[in-house]
């Protein structure tokens, strides 16, 4: 990847995020009932101005792309991934080709698995955590000695989770020694990444090297208590209870969160998360309490827990104050990349629907996970596509496509 790439992607991400250039398009034509014609000029031109720096360019050619009949759409894809010089392109590209799930795009995730473009194999390697294919183990044992990308890192330990998940084997068995050594290894960036990895794929084989890490103070003790709660063993308790009656105040919503999801006093571990969003909501000062407890509403809701959703909708969507909206939304949104089906069942039924749209909106605007994006704009695309015309689920559609620009 040039320079110039990286500088342009780092921008396009900072004038969305200030919110200089987003939310413009509110106000989108009623969504088409499918995909559209058009003509290979109209796409190649779309093609080409995917990496634009106005916004509202760039959204409307990701527009169109989304929108012509994957037969079209796919092949102009794969030849820009392969051919385009401008690396940024190239991205965008790779990223909209998820959106068709077609087997052809196997081949070209493969390739950019070895490309020198960072942001084409972070791409790739989400790819791979979605479609985990055991052949390609050693490929990743060997990546994760060299891979050092600040992005692509953790995408990287995710699809090697995912491998880790399958099931039985000397390949497996590998991946999963080569896992347990990157708990203990390393920047405590990439380590986070690891644990948050081993929790998400309930990776029982890591629970004695995730309880060492956990007894110990320090700004991996949340991740992998998190991490212990998310496996289910309820061995972990005796841990969780011990960290919870000295770990920092920053740390306890993550506890509370682990307690919760062993399914131990649930209630009052979740009432509890709420309670210490609320007041840091209100009281200055508390910038970390408020992040921990909103994160772990967040991983609650991720796992089914409805009502957490719900919480962060509630104290989220009508606060104006940045200090709690921003993770608050992040929260929101990520739960809307990793539960889909949960936060489109509580959209339907908000009674001020506009306030949590916002409030999603705003999350996935801060996220830089653009594949996952791209799965959830696909799943509301083609809803919005087999819906009735006058279903309830077809109209909230028009609204999300509207609102977050897709």
């Amino acid at each position: 990847m040039t320079v110039a790439d990286s500088t342009r992607g780092v921008f396009l991400c900072v004038l969305c995020s200030l919110g200089v250039l987003c939310g413009g398009l509110e106000g989108a034509a009623q969504e088409p009932a499918g995909p559209q014609p058009v003509s290979a000029a109209q796409l190649q031109a779309a093609i080409s101005k995917l990496g634009d720096l106005d916004y509202a360019t760039r959204t409307a050619a990701s527009r169109t792309v989304r929108r012509t009949a994957s037969a079209q759409a796919v092949p102009a894809l794969l030849q820009a991934v392969a051919e385009q010089a401008d690396g940024f392109v190239r991205y965008r590209s790779l990223v909209l080709l998820t959106g068709f799930n077609d087997p052809r795009m196997n081949d070209a995730m493969r390739a950019s698995l070895v490309s020198p473009n960072d942001r084409l194999r972070a791409v790739a390697y989400s790819f791979f955590e979605h479609h985990p294919d055991r052949s390609m183990a050693s490929q990743f044992l060997t990546a994760l000695d060299k891979e050092q990308g600040e992005f692509v890192r953790p995408a990287l330990v995710r699809a090697t989770a995912a491998l880790a998940a399958l099931g039985q084997g000397d390949d497996i068995t590998r991946v999963r020694q080569a896992l347990l050594r990157e708990v203990t290894r390393g920047e405590d960036f990439f380590r986070s990444a690891v644990i948050e990895a081993l929790g998400d794929y309930k990776a029982a084989f890591a629970f004695d090297a995730l309880v060492a890490v956990a007894k110990l103070e320090g700004p991996l003790q949340d991740d992998a208590a998190l991490a212990l709660g998310k496996i289910g063993d309820k061995r972990a308790l005796e841990t969780l209870a011990a960290i919870q009656r000295t770990a920092p105040r920053q740390t306890q919503p993550s506890i509370a969160t682990a307690i919760c999801l062993l399914d131990v006093n649930c209630g009052s571990h979740e009432g509890y998360l709420v309670e210490a969003l609320k007041f840091s909501d209100k009281n200055a000062g508390f910038q970390e309490l408020l992040r921990a407890a909103a994160g772990g509403l967040g991983t609650l809701a991720v796992a089914g827990h409805a009502d957490a959703a719900q919480a962060l909708i509630e104290i989220g969507g009508p606060s104006r104050e940045d200090l709690t909206r921003a993770p608050v939304a992040l929260a929101l949104a990520t739960v809307a990349l990793r539960n889909t089906p949960l936060i489109m069942t509580i959209l339907e039924k908000q009674n001020n629907r506009d306030d949590a749209i916002a409030l999603l909106a705003d999350g996935f605007d801060m996220l830089e996970e653009d594949l996952d994006k791209e799965r959830f704009f696909a799943f509301a695309r083609r809803t919005y596509w087999e819906s009735p015309e006058n279903a309830p689920r077809r109209a909230l559609m028009q609204t999300l496509i509207g609102k977050l620009d897709f």
